[in-house]
């Protein structure tokens, strides 16, 4: 059997020593994580991963698990998932096995998210067993075992202990992102609409802006009792910001709220405006009736999104309030490494958590054509170009605000994904909006009618240059066949002839 992917990582070694453990590739595991400076701590309980069962002549999980030991270590933590915590408390009781598959962090965290007490204010305790069981650290018992060997258990830990640094810096001069002061608009529409950029100076023109004004800390004293979504939950702010402060999640819960004007009554809102660069935003036609498109953001140090693309082809602009945050972005023809899409691109797939991206994928990617990085800091704007992937995560406890647009040079990509990808439209209220594309369309016509009309006309050229590209291709096919050659066809873009309606 090959060694797993944390196999030989710690040993019995104490925490000032690490030994290194092996990628399949043949790679050290630490080598994307500077490992002369980088310490990796042990597991609370001493769980180790599997390789280093075959060093050992007992393993915890084969001899302490009575029959659940025929199943593998995922099936037995989808087992205890069915359990509440009385049960799942009584089970930890029975083997010391047991003991350690029963205090998964994960099992806890469902367990309270599905309960009552998440509903109302509660006491933030460091872990979500603890904080469910309403525990001090001081009563919470540890036992050790040095000799249960497990992957399933060891990784999520492993994984909230690996250090941001050593991907977020030395980033390529080739792949870092540009940097502006400012902007024009014409600027933006003539040469930048379609890529990405930081611009460093505008939140400090924002009306009312001070360094200390928009903070988590100050939003604290103002709106504590406020409940803001954070993923599947709402919780009071000062509870979220007690978890943010006080967590080793491996995936931090990470709040991101689309009410936030109307739960601080307008005054998030009235100090900030998109910067002036980016000119009209079309989506604003659609009034009361526009999909979400502006979200407050908070989280800890190694929350944040993994690879995806904004909603409905738009644009986005991100900025940084407190904190930072590093970026990593592909063009729309060009699928990060680890993340699948299906062939008509309304479902994507990616199934790692960030730090598990990082460490398995973020070397290729940095080689890859296209791929672009760069650290967004407070008082910065980030810009999302419509239809490019993008995955982000704090470095440090970070609040933004984001908001979706389409601008001019943006509007025929929003009005095709409108009309030929509806069924992966969203944020429109339903009861309201029926036909999001009809309706759209119909606002365009009333307010920005040659707007429309010159957005139509590049739709339909753009069809007419790609059916003319894919005769191009026939013909080689055909040519290549007849001569027993080699076919040749040039295109434009990121991608070949065939790539997707994402330009």
């Amino acid at each position: 059997m090959a060694p797993s992917l944390f196999s030989l990582a710690h040993g019995e070694s104490p925490p000032s020593k690490r030994l290194k453990s092996t990628l399949p590739n043949g790679r050290s595991l630490h080598d994307d994580v500077n490992a002369e400076t980088e310490i990796i701590q042990p597991h609370p309980l001493r769980i180790k991963p599997s390789g280093n069962a075959f060093t050992s002549s007992t393993n915890l999980r084969d001899t302490s698990c009575g029959q659940l030991a025929l199943f593998p270590d995922e099936l037995i933590l989808q087992v205890l998932g069915y359990l509440v915590a009385d049960d799942l408390n009584a089970l930890a009781a029975t083997s010391k096995a047991l003991y350690g598959f029963s205090r998964t962090e994960e099992l806890w965290k469902a367990l309270f998210i599905g309960s009552a007490a998440s509903e109302t204010a509660f006491t933030w305790r460091g872990t979500w067993r603890r904080t469910l069981l309403d525990l001090p650290e001081s009563r919470e018992v540890h036992i050790a075992l040095p000799d249960l060997y497990s992957d399933a258990l060891y990784r999520p830990f492993h994984m909230s202990q690996i250090p941001l640094a050593p991907f977020v810096s030395n980033i390529p001069p080739r792949n870092q992102i540009r940097r502006f002061p400012d902007l024009t608009e014409a600027q933006f529409n003539g040469e930048y609409s379609s890529m990405p950029f930081i611009l460093t100076s505008p939140v400090k023109a924002w009306s009312g802006y001070r360094d200390d004004h928009w903070t988590y800390q100050s939003l604290e004293r103002s709106y504590g009792d406020v409940r803001f979504r954070a993923e599947s939950v709402d919780w009071r702010l000062s509870d979220y910001i007690s978890y943010m402060e006080n967590q080793t999640d491996e995936s931090p819960l990470y709040l991101f709220d689309r009410h936030f004007v109307t739960k601080t009554q307008g005054a998030l809102e009235s100090g900030f405006a998109a910067p002036a660069c980016f000119g009209r935003d079309f989506f604003e036609v659609l009034g009361a009736d526009r999909p979400d498109h502006r979200w407050l953001i908070l989280g800890p140090a190694r929350s944040g999104s993994t690879f995806h693309k904004d909603p409905n082809a738009t644009s986005a602009w991100n900025a940084v309030l407190q904190g930072e945050k590093y970026w990593i972005m592909f063009p729309p023809n060009t699928p990060p490494p680890g993340v699948f899409v299906s062939q008509d691109q309304s479902e994507v797939t990616s199934p790692l958590s960030i730090a598990e991206w990082l460490v398995g994928f973020h070397r290729a990617a940095r080689g890859m054509q296209g791929c672009i990085e760069g650290v967004c800091r407070a008082g910065e704007v980030l810009h999302v170009p419509s239809g490019w992937w993008h995955l982000v995560v704090n470095t440090a406890p970070s609040l933004a605000l984001t908001q979706n647009f389409i601008p001019s040079t943006q509007l025929p990509a929003a009005l095709e994904f409108l009309d030929v990808q509806r069924q992966s439209v969203s944020g429109f209220n339903c009861d309201r909006v029926a036909d999001p594309y009809g309706l759209f369309v119909q606002r365009m016509e009333e307010s920005f009618p040659k707007e429309l009309a010159a957005a139509r006309d590049a739709i339909e050229a753009r069809k007419r240059n790609k059916k003319r590209n894919r005769w191009g291709d026939l013909v080689g096919e055909k040519k290549e066949k007849k001569e027993g050659g080699i076919g040749f066809s040039f295109a434009f873009g990121f991608g070949g002839a065939d790539d997707s309606d994402d330009e």
